[in-house]
């Protein structure tokens, strides 16, 4: 199983569901969501800490997932945890000669792997990106919980291309805080653009 693991063949997957894409440039889309479990990044603010640990998570053949995911959408939404822990080529290059969309939600402390049609980069601060990542990154998504979250954003904004599209973030515990204070930013920084987790206000997935 570990060699299978290290393959790329099977991952250990936590959930996958066909759902409305809540946050960022695709908001409003419909995808299907393939959540693998591990994580060490450790975002006191994570919303699926139970994905933290791979271990709980079911080693599933991406071959079944595969199958599942053409049944109900042709973008594919690749998430966690943190999907770059594993061997993403396979599984995308399946998805992919099924003519299905790959996008990958990624803190971005591993390396890359994988064939992507859309990065999202989501940096934290514990475990900062890797540099490679930052010059392939289409959406550049920076989750602000305080205010020291915007010069970080500016940091991480400065090293992606010109092309990378830029947007804030509330935490959702502190929505009602932050939200004010983003709005000001983002006025005052209309390269920027405001994220909201849409899928929490509608009670979906």
């Amino acid at each position: 199983m570990k060699n299978a693991l290290h393959e790329g063949q099977v991952v250990p997957l936590m959930e996958a569901f066909y759902t409305i894409q809540g946050e960022g440039y695709h908001k409003g889309s419909a995808a299907y969501f393939v959540r693998i479990g591990g994580c060490d990044v450790g975002c006191h603010w994570c919303d699926v800490k139970e994905s933290w640990d791979a271990e709980k998570h079911p080693p599933t053949q991406i071959s079944t997932i595969i199958q599942q995911a053409k049944q109900y959408s042709d973008t594919i939404v690749v998430t966690g945890g943190e999907p770059l822990m594993w061997n993403m080529g396979p599984l995308t290059q399946g998805l992919q000669n099924e003519k299905l969309a790959t996008h990958i939600e990624t803190s971005g402390a591993y390396s890359l792997s994988g064939h992507w049609d859309w990065i999202c980069l989501s940096p934290k601060k514990r475990m900062l990106p890797l540099d490679s990542i930052y010059k392939v990154a289409d959406e550049l998504k920076v989750i602000v919980y305080n205010q020291s979250d915007f010069a970080f954003a500016e940091e991480q904004a400065a090293k992606v291309q010109p092309s990378c599209k830029l947007f804030l973030q509330p935490e959702w515990s502190k929505r009602e805080q932050v939200i004010p204070d983003i709005v000001d930013y983002v006025l005052q920084n209309p390269k920027w653009k405001t994220s909201l987790q849409t899928h929490k206000y509608m009670n979906i997935p």
